[in-house]
């Protein structure tokens, strides 16, 4: 088995996106016409170094892609629903990163389920290298899903996201502990449907489910699971005095 080559595997992703989504009336059809493009052939040559003698695997990626599409339409919808900074579905298809990410990673996590090697890992991290979103192929994610902002989220490979969830950026579905042995086994947490996750948050461990309609606020850590309904959120104190009645010493040694 070779590599395939990084750049082209790029290629071919950039590709994918700019024919299932032309910006013109075709826009929201969710039939994916690849017949007359050249992509075919491009998955053929980087599939033909991973799965040699496997003609009809990138055929049958290929045929899924509108039925990708019809998915990524209502995770955009959903996404344009859910920031008052979006003004239209072109805004976010064209322009959000975690739009994009959540792209990648449906292509990238049929692939995962086609048991094609490396090609999905390296969709996600090509995903991961332009948005600094990294989620795992193998993640099972809900429909819709939105991603607002996304920077430094981290979705691991035996996660499992439900239906209309919302991450923010720097949240963490993460392992309770890196080992070896655990590989075949559910280490990261069960997010159900109608979650909000918001900045900063980290919920660790296969056995950790955060239950329907919950809220978690930012900067929460979480290992425990949680009832249905439930809001959890980090205490913190900031306390804001006028400079004039403020008698305490303010001595900083450096």
């Amino acid at each position: 088995m070779n590599i395939p080559d990084k750049k082209g595997v790029e290629i071919a992703v950039k590709k994918t996106f700019k024919m299932m989504f032309p910006f013109n009336e075709e826009l929201t059809d969710h039939y994916v016409n690849y017949s007359e493009s050249s992509l075919k052939e491009q998955f053929e040559k980087i599939f033909s170094k991973l799965v040699p003698g496997n003609e009809t695997l990138a055929q049958n990626f290929l045929d899924t892609l509108s039925e990708i599409k019809l998915t990524l339409l209502k995770d955009a919808d959903f996404i344009l629903q859910s920031d008052p900074a979006a003004t239209r579905l072109e805004e976010v298809i064209a322009i959000y990163p975690g739009f994009f990410a959540i792209f990648c990673h449906r292509i990238a996590n049929k692939l995962f389920k086609l048991s094609v090697p490396l090609l999905p890992r390296m969709i996600s991290e090509y995903a991961h290298k332009i948005t600094g979103i990294d989620i795992h192929p193998g993640a099972t994610i809900g429909c819709p899903f939105s991603i607002d902002h996304g920077t430094g989220i981290v979705v691991g490979e035996t996660a499992t996201i439900g239906d209309y969830v919302k991450l923010y950026q720097g949240v963490t579905l993460g392992a309770l502990s890196v080992d070896k042995s655990k590989a075949s086994k559910k280490r990261h947490p069960t997010i159900e449907d109608n979650v909000i996750l918001y900045a900063g948050s980290t919920i660790l461990g296969g056995l950790t489910v955060v239950g329907r309609n919950s809220i978690i606020g930012g900067n929460v850590w979480l290992t425990e699971s949680v009832a249905p309904f439930s809001v959890v959120y980090h205490k913190s104190e900031t306390v804001i005095r006028d400079q004039n009645s403020f008698q305490e010493p303010l001595n900083f040694v450096i």
